[in-house]
């Protein structure tokens, strides 16, 4: 890294003795300083834009706007310029496929434009900006750390209080309306969420050695495992896809998938284990050992 090559040149710096070797060594400094300082800049301005980048593919803009599709593709677009235009070898292969799958990323924002035109024949038009802000500010609590979790709350408590304000006794039938709404658009970002949040220390354990067998592994495990807390707590995602409740827990469909002339077992049960035994060593100890009868 750049800022270690720095610390390096200094270290070395403060051992030069003769004043050649103090002169080669200064320039070696300056020279991996000016490298320091770009990698920062270079840093601080990819790390700007790979925020406005997220907030690009928020539904819901700060204003309770939901965005639509042709303006997230112009927001997505000049962000992915600005970030080419950084100076940085790796960035055009990775812009690469971003660019190609433009389509895919912006396909979330249509449904939410169709969402948006059912909401506003039905809520008012204020009261829908409180509602989606107060949505967004829940949703976005659920993925903050402690102290972001506490603003997130409150601007929720905020908005659905304007939005109690208006619409009186419709306030609770009109919020489920609006909220159940937003909950089923499916977001762009919510595959780079479920790589960060999820699947990264399962990748990071492997230390590099990852193969395919591996990822299914982790793949099913993610889609079958059962919610803890939460609305959807005792139920799979791949039940909520489906619509099947799933017929035990997923250690038992892994088994079953690895295994299917076993087929599977009844929740809670264990599986066979051969009896144990008590066997005398050549030292006259008892241990116990399970074998196989026979």
């Amino acid at each position: 890294m750049a800022i270690d090559k720095a610390y390096d040149a200094a270290h070395k710096f403060d051992r030069a003795k003769s004043e050649a070797n103090l002169a080669k060594r200064l320039h070696q400094y300056d020279t991996a300083q000016h490298a320091c300082e770009q990698a920062i800049a270079l840093y601080d301005q990819l790390a700007l834009l790979l925020h406005l980048l997220r907030e690009a593919l928020h539904v819901c803009s700060p204003h309770g706007r939901l965005r639509t599709r042709e303006g997230v593709r112009a927001e997505l677009t000049r962000l992915f310029e600005m970030i080419a235009e950084l100076d940085c070898a790796a960035i055009p292969t990775t812009l690469t496929p971003l660019y190609q799958h433009l389509d895919d990323l912006v396909a979330p924002f249509a449904q939410a434009e169709a969402a948006e035109a059912e909401r506003r024949a039905v809520v008012p038009h204020e009261a829908c900006e409180f509602l989606v802000l107060a949505w967004h500010h829940e949703h976005l609590f659920f993925q903050a750390g402690a102290k972001p979790k506490r603003y997130h709350q409150r601007e929720c408590d905020l908005w659905l209080a304007c939005a109690e304000g208006l619409l009186g006794d419709e306030f609770d039938t009109l919020k489920a309306l609006v909220f159940d709404k937003l909950d089923t658009i499916v977001r762009a970002s919510s595959l780079g969420e479920m790589v960060h949040s999820l699947i990264r220390p399962s990748l990071n354990s492997c230390k590099g050695q990852i193969t395919q067998e591996t990822l299914n592994r982790i793949r099913f495990y993610h889609n079958h495992r059962r919610y803890k807390s939460g609305k959807r707590q005792g139920k799979a995602p791949i039940a909520l896809l489906t619509g099947t409740p799933l017929e035990a827990p997923w250690w038992e469909l892994l088994r079953q998938q690895l295994h299917p002339e076993q087929g599977v077992t009844a929740p809670g049960t264990l599986p066979s284990r051969p009896p144990l035994h008590l066997i005398v060593d050549n030292d006259g100890r008892m241990d116990r050992q399970a074998m196989a009868p026979g």
